[in-house]
């Protein structure tokens, strides 16, 4: 089967997007409002056991892309008894991998005051919340989690993104009622659990809807299992990787500096997060039509699509990050207050770790796509240790300062190096690795002086704080994209991507 790869990825943009947007809204007006009538404390709560939470997902070890990845071959092929068993083997091992989140979540226990310096908001129960928090977890593995991988390797995310828009909208109206009127955080999180319970249900029924051909049933053949196993093992390190990124600093903070400085640490990194996750949706987008690619196009041919892909994503990139460094103080000023305002140097670090964040992401799509978790099994690791230890050793002297630029060393200097090396080794032609490397360093820099130049124009204004926001963010937004228009307006790869992009638009169109 061969997918309709541009109308996919069009689809799924579309309606990811949609759902980052309400994930990026009301998170934003729930923060605001938990902040008026709960306090500071409870913003530090949440995001400590969220944080926490991550950190048990380990257990997940990346089945869920080793299965994804498992299925493109098998469904390019028609091969459906493959499929079946597949689903069967990730039914199994999701089933498992909730009883393990389960036992650790509960062993964890006796730590928790430990991870909180200072007192925990009036009338709360540290235990029954981290409780509640965690059942929101473990349901996501037990419900029939294991038919979304249906939907996301056909490409089909934009079917588990209307799911979400629906039963989402619904649990963040419900928030924000009981917030504003019953003022009862232990009914906030009971609302959040039984809406991810009704996530799982309707996704795996509208899977079963469309696939009804694909059932959990048949045996993989031995070495194909082993096969999963091994790329799971290699996820392992991607995975943790990633949460020590995500979840290591938030506990660095909570341990060291306390809920109220993790609260105004997490209103700046709230808005890192949504930018992120709006880069995130068009990679997804990209995933499986990438991976499908893959297997079926030569390595010049994918190349190609690595120099597209890149140029345009970075562009993106580029500009978001000027937006951020010269948007951001107006708008917490605007949103949080001055009082709940960081240094202007701890904004630069944070624009800094947004775009090296992002660029990393870029990277690492293609070797998700790819699949090459084995040969790229110790770098996450590495990258894991370096951060971490980096933030336990200067987060007494630095504070917030060596939280991030810890993360920053770490993806500038071990995960991007290491990703290219791995890349143009396995993946692509070793030949073009030069020249790659030419073209992410000029947008690298083009990005560096537009963010310089947008940060120049709007200091030269001091207004109020309402118009200061609109005129930095036009000026952000403006400045940038001349900056990468002029450099690369007749740059041959800026030329054939949207010439591709307009092919793949007229052809999408006509499937339509």
């Amino acid at each position: 089967m061969k997918l309709e790869r541009t109308k996919n990825a069009a689809r799924n943009i579309v309606f990811d997007g949609a759902l980052e947007m309400i994930n990026m809204i009301f998170p934003f007006v729930i923060r605001s409002v938990m902040l008026h009538f709960l306090g500071t404390e409870y913003l530090g709560l949440n995001g400590l056991f969220k944080s926490l939470l991550t950190f048990l997902n380990l257990a997940e070890l990346g089945v869920g892309s080793a299965m994804v990845f498992s299925m493109y071959k098998p469904i390019a092929e028609d091969d459906t008894p493959a499929v079946c068993a597949l689903l069967r083997l990730y039914r199994t091992l999701y089933r498992i991998i909730g009883l393990a989140v389960a036992a650790v979540g509960l062993l964890l226990i006796p730590v928790l005051p430990k991870l909180i310096k200072g007192d925990l908001p009036a009338d709360m129960n540290l235990y029954v919340l981290y409780l509640m928090n965690l059942g929101n977890t473990v349901v996501t593995y037990w419900l029939f989690a294991y038919r979304s991988s249906l939907l996301q390797a056909h490409q089909r995310r934009d079917v588990i993104s209307k799911v979400s828009l629906a039963v989402r909208m619904t649990e963040y109206i419900l928030k924000i009622l009981i917030l504003v009127f019953l003022r009862n955080y232990y009914l906030y999180l009971a609302v959040q659990l039984l809406c991810q319970i009704v996530v799982n249900l309707l996704t795996a029924a509208c899977a079963s809807k469309m696939y009804p051909g694909y059932v959990p049933a048949g045996k993989l053949p031995k070495e194909k299992t082993l096969d999963i196993f091994r790329r799971v093992r290699d996820l392992f390190t991607s995975k943790l990787s990633a949460t020590v990124f995500d979840s290591a600093d938030t506990l660095v903070i909570s341990s060291f500096m306390g809920l109220t400085v993790l609260a105004v640490y997490q209103n700046y990194y709230f808005i890192i997060t949504a930018l992120r996750m709006l880069l995130v949706v068009i990679l997804n987008a990209c995933m499986a039509g990438v991976g499908n690619k893959m297997v079926m196009e030569s390595g010049e041919a994918n190349y190609r699509d690595l120099e597209r892909i890149s140029l345009l994503f970075s562009w993106v990139l580029g500009v978001s990050s000027s937006m951020l460094l010269c948007v951001y103080q107006p708008f917490m000023n605007v949103w949080m207050g001055e009082e709940n305002m960081l240094a202007v140097g701890l904004v630069l670090c944070f624009v800094v770790y947004y775009y090296s964040m992002g660029a990393n992401k870029l990277v690492n799509m293609f070797k998700d796509a790819a699949g090459i978790w084995r040969k790229d099994r110790w770098r996450p690791m590495t990258a894991a240790l370096v951060n971490l230890g980096l933030n336990l050793a200067t987060v007494r002297w630095l504070g917030l300062y060596g939280v991030l630029l810890s993360s920053v060393f770490s993806i500038v200097f071990v995960q991007i190096p290491w990703l290219f090396h791995n890349l143009f080794q396995e993946v692509f032609p070793r030949q073009f690795l030069g020249r790659y490397i030419r073209l992410f360093c000029g947008l690298t820099a083009v990005a560096l002086v537009s963010c310089a130049a947008s940060w120049f124009i709007c200091g030269l204004c001091r207004l109020e704080v309402w118009p200061t926001l609109i005129l930095n963010a036009a000026v952000s937004f403006l400045v940038p994209n001349l900056f990468y228009y002029a450099v690369y307006g007749r740059n041959p790869v800026f030329k054939d991507s949207l010439s591709h992009l307009k092919r793949s638009f007229l052809s999408g169109r006509k499937k339509a």
